[in-house]
């Protein structure tokens, strides 16, 4: 072997062997899972923005989306997500730095914030089933319930989450795992997040562009 490979050394500063090296911590493990996980969603919302690009048109003599989206509602909408985000940030310090109460506080504004944010998406879903523009009508309207009903249901787990997240804080403490954890929620919540973002801009905005 190279030198190159021997960049492991033990207590005597003898290097280690690559292959008798022991196996990675924990930490690292479930970090390299979770982003794996992250990736795997990337992939999934992906494809479904590449559904809703290609049926984006096929309305079946129904409805296109500058006929039937608020962009009012939707822009209270993104404001609660994109502020639960900034308030989740808040909630990982002051976990880091074991302020109770703080951390307690942001994580309730982060989690109300965030069911704001599924209250609106679900009135929206509500008001278009009822004037009859329900995910069977047509292959757009398909391709749009199921990108931003796949987002909610997102949000959804996150809330649930973080509900499960507190818990653990109030039983466990801010030990290194809970800590560990918390940043995967973050990075989970930012994600989504940036998801949101793509899902306002091109469904929504693109929209009445297209139809301007």
């Amino acid at each position: 072997m190279s030198g190159a490979h021997h960049a492991t050394v033990d207590a005597h500063g003898h290097a280690i062997p690559f292959s008798q090296r022991g196996p990675e911590s924990i930490g690292s493990m479930i970090s390299f899972g979770f982003w794996l996980f992250l990736l795997s969603d990337i992939v999934i919302f992906s494809s479904l923005f590449a559904a809703y690009a290609v049926l984006n048109g096929h309305t079946a003599g129904g409805p296109h989306g500058s006929q039937i989206f608020d962009l009012g509602g939707v822009f209270k909408e993104t404001s609660c997500l994109l502020l639960s985000s900034f308030t989740c940030g808040l909630m990982l310090i002051a976990a880091e730095r074991k302020q109770m109460t703080r951390f307690y506080g942001w994580l309730v504004v982060t989690w109300v914030l965030g069911a704001a944010f599924i209250g609106f998406e679900v009135t929206e879903f509500h008001e278009f089933v009822v004037k009859g523009y329900g995910p069977t009508h047509s292959a757009f309207l398909t391709a749009f319930f199921s990108l931003v009903g796949t987002h909610g249901c997102h949000v959804t787990s996150g809330l649930i989450w973080l509900l499960v997240m507190a818990a653990q804080v109030a039983t466990l403490g801010m030990n290194p795992k809970v800590l560990r954890r918390l940043f995967c929620f973050s990075l989970f919540w930012h994600a989504l997040d940036l998801v949101w973002i793509g899902v306002f801009t091109i469904v929504y905005l693109g929209a009445f562009h297209v139809h301007a």
